[in-house]
């Protein structure tokens, strides 16, 4: 029985071929292609077209009883062939013609081709009986060959309606013509190209013997189904397309494999329609289950999201209940997410992105959790995208999820992990690199600075200069007016606009740093190289001209001039702050002796300060008031107030109502006392960071630096961070004479790091001068490098 169904589909294949030969006209007209020149053929309308019934097989042929009798006849040797010597295997075809396999041969069942409606069989009754070339039929016999029998009775069934199969093919004399029967074989096995030279040669020998038409019919249509695969193949699309207009009887059911191709064409040639009506047709028409699934799979690679949805709609339910492409659901929801990670206004289904959540979980492969995290994160769904991005790290630790994890950290303003992230794959890739560069740009842009190691500075400048990167070396520059180095912030400018003379930004930093400094001439270069292209830089005011404001410390005589900030090297900005700030004016230390030599700070001691300012007011301030509602004029006197009083983070919200204002010295005047107020609050990082907010007169910012410095000196040394007390001091020095109780902190710090010949000479120097602390220090000095003579 299974012989027989195996026959009876063959049978239908080889009629699909007979009624497009027959009627090639109406399957061009059906299917959309252009007879005759055909300067941009197109593909059928295969989404109009529906299959026709196939005619019946005559009821009096037992299809079983003749597959049985074949079955009882092949073990004898087949009649040889006269004039061509058959092989035992097929060679290959011509060069540029490689054989595709027959249809005939398939044992696959196949969906019934398109042919014209027969003729009722009362009408068929009476016409007369043609002549019908059996040749075919009786040379499939000859071999045992049930499949291409049974194709072949089909075939002539569909072509002659009123042919009646014999009862027994086998009965049927053989070929009398053996030359026709070896043509035959050439034919069955797809050497073409030797068939046509035995035709030739046959009619050169024989001028009055003519091929039979079957024959020609199936050789022309076997040789254009080499050429066009051969053309797809090669990536030929026009000539695929030109080929599949010119043969429809290959588009078709039973030549699954020609439709994939000539669809194929139509997308890569611009028509994405006609392809996905070339797929439509198959799943609407054609019912092998591995067929049609294949034609999914293949259309997935070339269609887009919304046109697959369209073609799943054709889906069929299975028997089970199930759906007929679940086996390829998983992959068609990877797909489906890929192509949302490339187009961020494309809409998935959340039903493929569930399935995709759920195969993290079964399966657990990082690729996965990378299509989700990428998916999250072209939509702006940042939390989710690192939550992926996290789970596909877990998974594999790859330069691909490390870079989405680090624009997942950038977007919610973490970039400091997003370096630390990056730094092992900067130089995975150009995509990479360009991820950890925007990183470290990230890193030095944020406010209040970010509190670094010196190591990840050190990475993160070497990683800059040597890519020559401006965003991140420009940071640097603000980074360091932050922290008033001043001389290290125009280095960094500098060195941004000799690699992009044109970063105005850049140049914007750098004129106001040395207008900070004093650098009259460098201004001036500077405006008149920006000329008609930067008005902020054009029309920047000079600040150093306009009213000091000055804090006067009693434990300093005289006004000290600042000095410029010790030159440090470009590639390390200075250490960053390591405690709270201290009171805006400098504190001073007292000594204590102990088992180890410490310094401990008192409590400062109020200082006079007299400030040139505006009206100040003395009393009202004491209540509660939301600084917000008053003019920045009235928020500025009312800040002094608050500080006067002690309450330096109300005067925090104070000045910061004042920055609004539109007047320049107001916002200088603003920036200032709100430095002040994080001092006095213990706050020096977010000091530092105030001063910047309006640009500071020389004085001020020198003020402002040597507080923040000795406080932070005197912070590290309370952490037992010795060395880092020296470099703060370092700095301080270079822009004020060094205090006496800052002199007896620097000898501690060298006691303390067994630096006995530095320490000894500090402590002679300041006890000198009277210093009760610096002699306490001798004396420690003394008990540690001769512990004998003291006892």
């Amino acid at each position: 029985m299974k012989s027989s169904l195996v026959a009876i589909s063959a049978a239908v294949v080889v009629g699909t071929l007979v009624t497009g030969l027959r009627d090639r006209a109406a399957l061009q007209e059906r299917f959309g292609l252009a007879s005759g020149a055909k300067p941009a053929p197109e593909l059928m309308m295969v989404g109009r077209i529906k299959p026709t019934e196939v005619p019946a097989a005559d009821p009096d042929f037992n299809v079983q009883t003749v597959a049985d009798r074949i079955e009882a006849i092949t073990s004898s040797p087949p009649s040889e062939p006269v004039t061509v010597e058959p092989k035992t295997a097929a060679p290959q075809p011509e060069a540029q013609q490689p054989a595709a396999p027959q249809t005939a041969a398939q044992p696959t069942p196949v969906t019934p081709p398109i042919v014209s409606e027969p003729p009722a069989q009362q009408q068929a009754a009476a016409q007369p009986q043609p002549a019908v070339d059996e040749s075919a039929l009786r040379y499939f016999a000859s071999r045992g060959d049930k499949v291409r029998l049974q194709a072949e009775i089909s075939r002539l069934q569909a072509l002659y309606p009123n042919w009646v199969p014999p009862a027994d093919p086998l009965a049927v004399p053989q070929n009398g013509d053996k030359q026709l029967e070896a043509m035959w074989k050439l034919y069955s096995d797809s050497r073409y190209a030797e068939l046509r030279k035995a035709i030739a040669d046959r009619q050169a020998t024989d001028a009055g013997w003519q091929p039979p038409a079957d024959l020609l019919d199936r050789l022309d249509v076997a040789e254009a189904r080499a050429r066009l695969v051969n053309a797809s193949d090669l990536k030929q699309y026009a000539t695929v397309v030109d080929i599949g207009a010119a043969t429809p009887s290959l588009l078709t059911c039973s030549e699954v494999d020609v439709l994939w191709r000539v669809a194929e064409a139509f997308i890569h040639t611009k028509r994405a329609q006609r392809g996905q009506d070339a797929y439509t047709y198959i799943l609407k028409n054609c019912t092998n289950p591995a067929e049609r699934q294949a034609t999914v799979e293949k259309a997935s690679t070339l269609l887009g999201y919304q046109p697959m949805q369209a073609l799943l709609a054709l889906e069929k339910p299975a028997a089970d209940g199930s759906k007929e492409f679940d086996a390829i659901r998983d992959n068609l929801a990877r797909r489906f997410m890929a192509e949302g990670n490339e187009d961020p206004n494309l809409a998935v289904a959340p039903d493929y992105v569930a399935r995709i959540e759920k195969l993290v979980g079964t399966e657990g492969l990082a690729s996965d959790a990378l299509l989700l995290g990428w998916y999250q994160l072209r939509r702006n769904n940042d939390a989710d995208a690192e939550k992926w991005f996290r789970a596909a790290r877990a998974k594999e630790d790859s330069a691909i999820a490390s870079q989405g994890l680090a624009l997942a950290l950038i977007a919610r303003k973490a970039p400091v992990e997003a370096e630390d992230v990056m730094f092992r794959w900067r130089a995975d890739s150009e995509d990479a690199t360009a991820t950890y560069l925007a990183a470290t740009a990230n890193v030095m842009a944020l406010q209040p600075p970010a509190d670094l190691s010196e190591d990840v500075l050190h990475r993160i400048a070497v990683e800059v200069i040597a890519r020559k990167y401006v965003p991140t070396a420009q940071q640097f520059g603000w980074y360091a007016r932050s922290l008033n180095q001043f001389q290290t912030a125009a280095r960094w400018f500098e060195t941004a606009l000799a690699w992009k003379p044109d970063d105005e930004p850049s140049a914007y930093g750098l004129v106001v740093t040395r207008e900070q400094l004093g650098d009259r001439k460098g201004v001036r270069d500077i405006q008149q190289a920006w000329v008609g292209r930067s008005a902020r830089i054009a029309n920047l005011e000079d600040t150093s001209s306009q009213a000091m404001n000055a804090v006067t410390s009693p434990l300093e005589k005289g006004e000290a001039t600042p000095q410029q900030p010790a030159s440090r090297p470009s590639t390390l900005p200075p250490q960053r702050p390591v405690a709270d700030e201290p009171h805006p004016v400098e504190r001073r230390t007292e000594v204590r002796p102990g088992s180890e030599a410490a310094v401990r700070p008192s409590k400062p001691a109020m200082q006079t300060v007299t400030i040139e300012r505006g009206p100040r007011q003395t009393r009202g301030c004491s209540t509660t008031l939301d600084a917000g509602q008053l003019s920045p004029a009235d928020a500025l006197s009312r800040g002094w107030c608050l500080m006067d009083i002690n309450r330096p983070m109300e005067a925090i919200a104070a000045f910061e109502a004042a920055l609004q204002s539109p007047v320049r010295k107001v916002r200088e005047d603003a920036a200032y006392g709100q430095s002040l107020a994080y001092l006095r609050a213990g706050l020096s990082s977010n000091a530092a960071v105030a001063a910047t907010k309006a640009p500071q007169n020389r004085q001020r910012a020198a003020e402002l630096q040597v507080a923040i410095l000795a406080d932070r000196a005197l912070s590290a040394f309370d952490a037992g961070r010795y060395r880092e007390t020296l470099i703060y001091l370092d700095q301080r020095a270079q822009l004020q004479q060094e205090r006496i109780d800052l002199m007896v902190l620097r000898g501690y710090s060298y006691l303390n790091l067994k630096m006995y010949d530095d320490a000894g000479r500090i402590f002679e120097a300041a006890a000198a001068t009277g210093s009760r602390d610096a002699t306490r220090g001798l004396a420690d000095l003394r008990k540690i490098t001769h512990p004998d003579v003291n006892d």
